[in-house]
Order: structure tokens, then C-alpha cells, then sequence
């Protein structure tokens, strides 16, 4: 047993991990240090695109030993999951092709003009997504899914409806998390029980509605990874893409703010009694000063020193967050939700 298995968790959170591609290895680092520190008991995650991969690393961990073992269980995934971290050769193709049409490069544009007239089904006619080898690898889906550790919370875009679709713990399996990171301008849509999904971001980046009715837990953390605000207007056409996903990938978690707000107004005026409609303190963590300086594009980087150093931006966030609001879980919100939908500022 570790010292932080050791410790008597004091708070109880939900923790909302968003989608962002590499960027996904800045929330490796806060999830390495809120369970090294061992002071906070997670009863719920959501996730989306990276956050469903580092959501259900953790929750594997945590069904084989604990904080420790999710701490290895995310370091593991991160270190395959980079170009120099044991992938085959045909995936490292498909990787440097995903990383080329980000890049301002010449070769860069020709990849992104041929992307607006290919399919995914003509630029990866074998439909090779590096991940699935390596989740399928490091994740028992049988015993997770038979596991009570976590609730999970994983969220992916139905194509034909354009809703969002949450699947939970107890149904999950590799597909349903490779559909929350489908990315429709690489991989061709996931199938699940004759339905297809793109990535979970598009309607919810991450979800947040779960934990209000299937948790009794009113304290969410939300781990930012994609900035609300990016100032300056975006010139190559990286950066153009790159900001609309952005937005786009922000839409639905705004959505989610409004009405968290809306309903705490309900609340403090006493007209939801009787209900179970609740309050919910929010909280953040993020490093948006420090993320914004790497751009967009970089998240299609694949080289495990850049998701080392993104690991440690995020440790040292979460310890900031730590020193400043642990006290703060189970009696207050440290964000103000109403603030941030009306100021042209960070969230924060």
C-alpha cells in the first residue's frame, strides 16, 4: 500500500476530463498528482476523446491496486501510446499523417487540400487507429466493466441523430471508447449496434449532466485542457482549423454552464424544493497560459518528451489547485460559472 493509499480521502469530486489530443497528456499530470496527494476520493469521471483514454487508464488502474496502480496505469498508456513508444510502422504512418495535416508546412497543405476531397475510408483505407492496439492491450474490458470502483461517464456523437451519447461503465468496451475519440477527418465513424459515432466532442467535451442525476457527489472538477479563449485572429490554415475545433469543442461544455447556473439561481430562490435538481460546485484546472504558447496544432504531437513536458505543466497545476481550494471541496464552487459565461477571460 502507498502513502497515498494509505491516506483517508477527506473530499469526495466528480472529475470532467476534457478531450484534446496530445494536449490529453497535461491531464496524465494533474491525475498523477491529485492521486499521489491522496487526499481526494473520485466517485465519478467523465471523458471524452483523450479524456475517455486517460478516464478509463485510471479507472483500470484503480480496479487492479489502488492510486498507485493508476498512477503506472496512466504512465504506461502515455509512454505506447507516443510515435517513439513501441508503435508498429504502419501506425506510426497513420500518426505522422495526423500530425502532417496539423503542421504549417508545405507538405502540411498538400495533406490538408487532399483531406477536403479524400474519405477517410481513401486516406486510411485500412482504417488503422493506433490507440485501439494499444488500449486493447492495457485495458481487461471484461473485468472493468464487472468492477463498482468508478462510474464513467464516456461521451461520443451519434452521426445520424447529431446527439451525444453517454456509455457507462458497466456496458463499456473498447469500441464505445474508440467512438468518443473518432476524429471524422481521419478514421471512419465507429459502429456500435449498427449505429455510427464521431468523437464525443462535438456534443460534449466533456458531459457534465451525468453526475448531476447519477452521482450523489455535487463537487465536479473540470480538467481544462481547451481554451475558451485564444486571442488574435488565427492566419494559417492550421491555426484556422485548429481554432474551429476549438470553439466547436467548447460549444457544449458553455451549454452545460448555463444551465448549471440557471439551476443554482432555482435553487437559491427556493423554487426547485421538493425536486431533485441540486447545485453543484464547480471547480477548475487548467494551465491556459502555458498550453496556448504550443498552439493548436500541437495537439497531433506524438513524441512522448512533449507529453512529458505537458505532464509536468499539469502536475504542477494540479498542486496550485491543491494549495488553493482543497480546503474549498465540499463547502464552495471555486468557479464562478456566471462570471465566466460573461467575461471575454479564461474561465478561471
Amino acid at each position: 500500500m502507498t502513502n497515498a493509499d494509505a491516506l483517508k480521502p477527506t473530499r469526495k469530486v466528480n472529475l470532467a476530463l476534457q478531450g484534446g489530443g496530445a494536449h490529453g497528456a497535461f491531464t496524465w499530470g494533474v491525475l498523477d498528482r491529485l492521486l499521489e496527494d491522496g487526499r481526494l476520493s473520485i466517485d465519478g469521471m467523465s471523458g471524452t476523446s483523450a479524456g475517455a483514454m486517460n478516464a478509463v487508464s485510471l479507472a483500470e488502474g484503480m480496479r487492479k491496486g489502488g492510486h498507485q496502480a493508476a498512477r503506472d496505469q496512466l504512465a504506461k498508456f502515455w509512454r505506447a501510446a507516443s510515435i517513439d513508444g513501441g508503435l508498429a510502422p504502419v501506425q506510426r504512418d497513420v500518426v505522422e499523417g495526423m500530425v502532417n495535416f496539423w503542421n504549417a508546412t508545405p507538405i502540411a497543405t498538400l495533406f490538408q487540400q487532399a483531406a477536403g476531397m479524400l474519405s477517410p475510408a481513401e486516406m486510411n483505407p485500412l482504417n488503422i487507429n493506433p490507440l485501439r492496439n494499444v488500449l486493447s492491450a492495457q485495458v481487461d474490458f471484461a473485468a472493468l466493466r464487472a468492477s463498482d470502483h468508478l462510474k464513467l461517464f464516456i461521451a461520443a456523437t451519434n452521426v445520424e441523430t447529431g446527439k451525444v451519447r453517454v456509455f457507462h461503465r458497466p456496458e463499456l468496451t473498447i469500441d464505445m471508447v474508440m467512438a468518443s475519440a473518432c476524429l471524422p477527418t481521419v478514421f471512419r465513424a465507429v459502429e456500435i449496434d449498427g449505429v455510427p459515432y464521431w468523437d464525443g466532442g462535438y456534443m460534449g467535451n466533456p458531459v457534465l449532466f451525468p453526475f448531476f442525476y447519477e452521482t450523489e457527489t455535487t463537487d465536479v472538477i473540470l480538467i481544462q485542457i481547451n481554451p475558451i479563449v485564444r486571442k488574435g485572429t488565427p492566419g494559417t490554415v492550421a491555426e484556422i482549423l485548429g481554432r474551429i475545433d476549438e470553439i466547436t469543442f467548447n460549444s457544449a461544455l458553455l451549454q452545460e454552464f448555463r444551465a448549471i447556473d440557471f439551476v443554482a439561481r432555482l435553487v437559491a430562490d427556493g423554487r426547485l424544493e421538493g425536486t431533485n435538481y441540486k447545485s453543484i460546485r464547480l471547480h477548475v484546472i487548467e494551465a491556459q497560459d502555458e498550453l496556448n504558447k504550443f498552439g493548436a496544432s500541437s495537439r497531433m504531437r506524438s513524441d512522448y518528451d512533449f507529453f512529458l513536458q505537458l505532464r509536468d505543466i499539469g502536475r504542477k497545476a494540479a498542486q496550485k489547485f491543491l494549495d488553493a481550494h482543497h480546503d474549498s471541496i465540499g463547502v464552495r464552487a471555486t468557479l464562478d460559472v456566471r462570471k465566466a459565461l460573461a467575461s471575454d477571460t479564461s474561465v478561471c
